[in-house]
């Protein structure tokens, strides 16, 4: 496990590498100068599970709006920096707790030393994060396109770069949109750097070819014993990548805790809307992340609780009624109506 020797890394109160448990990110899409949208946004991404948020710092006012951020919000907040050195230097003393730059985009070694040294004096971490968008012109030449290859030599460059600039709390992302790249990029990777991984598939697209290319690219990449941090990048609403990655971690026995929904594919025999009930019995248990079971939503009272036998609770459908099931015995029928806010109840009050 390539993840069990990185180098430990504290990022504001969370602590990552080591061996620690993948923490889950996300990021804004509001405008960080609006302190109140931004606030709104983080406060919900956390009841979700988000556990690191990353914010853009594109202007001054930005970076002084991290301060008022910070105050509202229970996460640690990375600056996101592009370009300019001076929003990485702004955003530091404004309070963030980790700053993302590509040194490649910053400028001059100046540039990167004035940023590194006001890290260094703050103690905050730095990401360098490599894409596969952005890779410099001359390793595109050497390798005759954008490769595995090119990205971590970009990568372990810049890193070397902050190295010799005298600091070494650093953390190293190398994404790519192409899935089975950016796999092959971290099997490069890991071996070669001590640092924690922050792992994701960029650019992955809305949340339904998002959500398969994050789980193809992610599963790999996680089950091979990489990775410290991860996020689903989904465009649309950033709480909807938490649920996937939290999804993508128990799927992989990588985290405990939380409910397992499992739900038929509905035939012939459904006679209950069996796909919005899903929906809400999945959208519900979000709940109960402190429970750690696995609830069952079947179509009908035919197969349903034999199927759901191997959950420790759950509901079929029947003609405008259902059953409650626990651990395979039927408990008792509900009218349809009620099936939901039964399945609610009793999770409430389970033990």
């Amino acid at each position: 496990m390539y993840r069990e020797n990185t180098k430990v890394i504290r990022i504001g109160d969370r602590v990552i590498g080591g061996g620690n448990p993948i923490l889950i990110q996300s990021m804004t899409n509001t405008k960080t100068e609006d302190v109140e949208a931004t606030v709104a946004q983080i406060l919900a991404l956390e009841k979700a599970g988000c556990e690191i948020i990353r914010s853009t710092v594109p202007t001054t006012e930005a970076a002084k709006a991290l301060g008022e951020i910070k105050k509202r919000i229970h996460i640690p907040i990375v600056a996101d920096i592009h370009f300019d050195y001076r929003m990485a230097i702004a955003a530091i003393e404004n309070g963030a707790d980790k700053i993302r730059i590509n040194p490649g985009n910053i400028g001059s070694a100046e540039k990167v030393q004035a940023v590194v040294d006001k890290a260094k004096e703050y103690g905050v971490p730095i990401r360098v994060g490599v894409n596969s968008g952005s890779l410099e012109k001359n390793l595109i030449e050497k390798y005759g396109k954008v490769t595995a290859e090119g990205l971590v030599e970009s990568a372990l460059d810049k890193v070397k770069m902050i190295e010799e600039m005298g600091y070494d709390n650093l953390v190293v992302s190398i994404k790519s949109s192409d899935v089975l790249m950016c796999v092959r990029a971290h099997e490069l990777l890991a071996p070669q750097c001590p640092y924690p991984l922050h792992v994701g598939i960029t650019e992955a697209g809305t949340v339904y070819s998002g959500n398969i290319k994050s789980a193809i690219g992610l599963g790999i990449i996680l089950h091979e014993g990489i990775g410290d941090t991860i996020r689903v990048s989904l465009t649309g609403d950033p709480v909807n990548e938490i649920a996937s990655a939290k999804q993508i971690l128990r799927t992989l026995g990588l985290r405990q805790g939380g409910i397992e929904v499992v739900s038929c594919p509905t035939c012939g025999r459904t006679n209950i809307d069996l796909i919005s009930l899903a929906n809400e019995v999945e959208k519900m248990v979000t709940e109960f992340d402190h429970l750690n079971i696995k609830v069952a939503v079947m179509g009908c009272v035919v197969n349903g609780p034999g199927e759901a036998r191997e959950a420790d609770i759950g509901i079929a459908g029947g003609v405008g009624e259902g059953l409650l099931i626990k651990k395979g015995e039927i408990v008792r029928k509900v009218p349809e109506a009620e099936l939901l806010s039964t399945l609610r109840e009793e999770l409430a009050n389970w033990k």
